[in-house]
Order: structure tokens, then sequence, then C-alpha cells
């Protein structure tokens, strides 16, 4: 999953953006206003961080202008002001869900897994599943019948972009811009072979094989 940080306090976003990665998301952080709308406008997210007080535009006026785009990104505010009216314009601006700061980063996670849940319309609030295959969103735990599957990291972020795109193709680009970031290599082949170790995990001695090449198009993660 990849995240947009639009936050001008280098600490925080610093902060925010190590233990995003930690967490297996791909992170991008700008540090204003005009360089995050661009960023929202012309990149896919996940999900975004939003500050309200940035130089060169507001946050309140970059969600405005994404919605207006019909840019549907779910944005997390993250702002120090704490009335209950500013929260109310920020989600009368656009905005899905508010965090004062200072904040405890697990909850931080918490609310953006929630709002990917909720934009990729995923039943369970806990885990994915496929088959006999589930990933525990909360322990990051996958198992596959009675079997549990150590993944490294990427191979994780990368079950994890298939499993919410369940039956449905995703390209070495989306890949790529969802699992990585938006200045990786597009030529090389860590795609293919992130893909290779994470098939031999999951599908070796396993059926059904979950995890699809379509020559040409890209990978499915389908049932059957």
């Amino acid at each position: 999953m990849r995240i947009l940080i639009v936050e001008d306090d280098n600490t925080i976003a610093h902060f925010i953006q190590k233990g995003l990665k930690e967490e297996g998301f791909a992170v991008d952080h700008v540090d204003s206003g005009e360089d995050g709308l661009h960023m929202a406008l012309t990149e896919p997210y996940d999900a975004a961080i939003l500050d309200i007080m940035l130089p060169k535009l507001d946050g309140l006026t970059v969600l405005q202008r994404m919605r207006e785009r019909g840019v549907t990104t779910p944005v997390l505010i993250l702002s120090a002001k704490r009335s209950v009216d500013d929260r109310v314009k920020g989600l009368q601006s656009g905005g899905d869900d508010y965090l004062t700061k200072p904040f405890a980063f697990t909850e931080l996670v918490a609310r953006i897994r929630a709002l990917i849940r909720r934009s990729t319309g995923t039943a369970n609030p806990t885990s994915l599943s496929a088959a006999d295959l589930t990933i525990d969103l909360l322990t990051r735990e996958v198992t596959r019948g009675a079997e549990t599957i150590d993944l490294q990291p990427k191979e994780y972020a990368l079950l994890e972009y298939l499993m919410h795109n369940k039956g449905r193709v995703v390209t070495k680009t989306m890949i790529i811009e969802h699992v990585w970031n938006y200045n990786f290599d597009p030529e090389t082949n860590v795609v293919e072979a992130r893909i290779c170790r994470l098939r031999d995990k999951i599908d070796k001695d396993h059926d059904p094989k979950l995890i699809h090449t379509l020559r040409g198009a890209g990978y499915v993660l389908k049932e059957n």
C-alpha cells in the first residue's frame, strides 16, 4: 500500500515515514501544499496524511482541489488544531478522518488501515483471505491451512496488495507504484523476482494455486 505524507515539520514527517515503512507501506513525503496537490493529482495513492498549516497552499485548499478534480484517495488530516470547528471544517472540506497532534503512532496506523479497508470495500476489518490463505492485518501473520508462512516485509506488502485486489489483474507498474514508490526504477526485474519468491512460499505444495501470471497483462490472485 502506498501512502502520501504532506507535512512541513520534517521531524514529524520522518518519524511517520520511518514507522510506516517498517509496517510495510511504500511512502512518499513532500513538505508543501503545492507539491502535495501535484503528487495527489498525478500519482496513485491508497491513502494520504495531510497537515493543514502548510507553506504555499494550505491543507484545506489542497483537499478541496483534490475533490474538485475527482481524486478519491482517502485523506487523514493530521493537525495541531484541536477544536470541534476545525475538525468539522476539515471533514467538510473532503477529509475522511482527523487526528490531532500529538498522536500515538499505533493509532495513526490503525486509522490509515481503516481508511484503506473502507476504500477497498474489505468486509472483514482485521483479516484478508483467499481459499485457505489468511492474512491477519493486526499481527501481520500469514497462514495457509495450518502452516504459518514467514514473509519478508516487501513480500508481505506485495501479498497484502494482491489480496486487497483479489480477482483483479494488477500490472507490474501498479505493483511498483503501490508497493515501492514513484521513483523506483520501472526497468528492474524486482517485481518478477518477488512474485516468484512469494509464489514459492504461498503456492508450493498447496492447492489451489492462488498467484497467477497473465502474460502481457500482469498478475492476479484468485481462488480458481
